[in-house]
């Protein structure tokens, strides 16, 4: 006869198994539908950095994760300006893409693991290979990380920022006392305060902070470590894959723009004249893979005509704050960037 703790277990795992069913069952969030009834994508981006997204002396939005959104736009509403942007910090920005507030993340915020399974989130890509790093002042004398043990540090809480400079200090049996602060104007203020010894974050956005200083940016050293990989790209809810692979291959086919040649100058005419067959599938004139993502089959032309390949994008943005390609570059010039066959 089967014992009361197996029956109980059995029972349970019954339950689950329904659960489970039931809420699998549940229709996704179309999204794509309620972007096309408001009219507007909603993207979150970071408040203030240099390079991704920032506001012009007109009020308008500028950025690499700013172009990353327009792109998007285009593809699915024909029209890259039809967006809302919504800055948030490192603690807001999950809740607000988890609650539906904004429809996408992009703010330089890093893909891992435990944001994809723990948090419902799903990283549509890649926009920026970064890592993090160390800025100190010139006059600290300071060259290498590695003399940082006893300092004091500033660094942004709820990020993998912090969690890598708790590792790195601890693998390297060094002590540090961090200075935490929200808000990065703030914490880029105290840096340069003297609060704090060092300041840590991605190296883009250290690098965009002294670009943007005008008469001390010489004062800043970054030091030569690189602790952590951090890749960073555009979020989305999980389970409304529509959506996903719509942002996910808009990323994709600008990435393949830049590998065929295609730029927003030329994209009409290859549309036109252009006998290969890899930009032929891009941009619409075989195959029917535009309705396969639910758009018009030539979506790619329209966010290469209104925001650019990937190589137009980081030129515009991120090369006039001092940033090289690196391992940004595609895969065949160096670089780790490589899109997936688009057939």
């Amino acid at each position: 006869m089967m014992n009361l703790g197996t029956r109980i277990a059995g029972v349970a795992a019954a339950a689950a198994i329904a659960w489970a069913g039931q809420a699998s069952a549940q229709p996704a969030a179309d999204t794509i539908a309620a972007i096309r009834a408001r009219g507007q994508v909603i993207c979150g981006v970071s408040v203030n950095a240099p390079g991704f997204a920032l506001p012009d002396s007109r009020g308008e939005f500028r950025g690499l994760d700013v172009d990353t959104c327009r792109a998007v736009a285009a593809a699915l509403l024909g029209d890259a300006t039809k967006i809302r942007f919504v800055p948030n910090t490192t603690q807001q920005r999950f809740t607000m893409l988890q609650s539906g507030e904004i429809d996408l993340l992009v703010r330089n915020t890093t893909w891992t693991l435990a944001r994809e399974s723990q948090l419902g989130l799903a990283f549509a890509g890649i926009n920026f290979y970064d890592g993090q790093g160390f800025m100190v002042r010139r006059s600290s004398g300071v060259t290498s990380a590695r003399q940082l043990d006893g300092a004091t540090v500033c660094v942004q809480p709820g990020t993998t920022t912090e969690l890598n400079l708790a590792d790195y200090f601890r693998t390297n049996r060094m002590r540090f006392t961090p200075v935490v602060i929200e808000q990065a104007e703030e914490i880029r203020a105290a840096f340069v305060a003297g609060r704090c010894d060092a300041y840590t974050n991605d190296a883009s956005s250290l690098a965009s902070f002294r670009a943007t200083r005008t008469t001390d940016a010489n004062d800043f050293v970054l030091l030569p470590e690189i602790i952590s990989k951090e890749p960073l790209g555009p979020a989305v809810r999980k389970g409304d894959w529509k959506w996903f692979d719509l942002v996910r291959w808009t990323l994709y086919a600008q990435i393949a723009a830049e590998e065929l040649g295609v730029t927003s100058a030329n994209v009409e005419e290859m549309a036109r004249t252009s006998t290969n067959p890899d930009i032929q599938r891009l941009l619409g004139r075989t195959g029917d893979l535009g309705r396969s993502l639910g758009v018009d089959n030539d979506w790619a032309v329209r966010v290469i005509r209104q925001v650019g390949n990937y190589a137009e994008m980081y030129e515009r943005n991120i090369t006039p704050i001092g940033i090289p390609r690196g391992v940004n570059n595609l895969w065949n010039n160096g670089g780790l960037h490589y899109a997936p066959p688009i057939r």
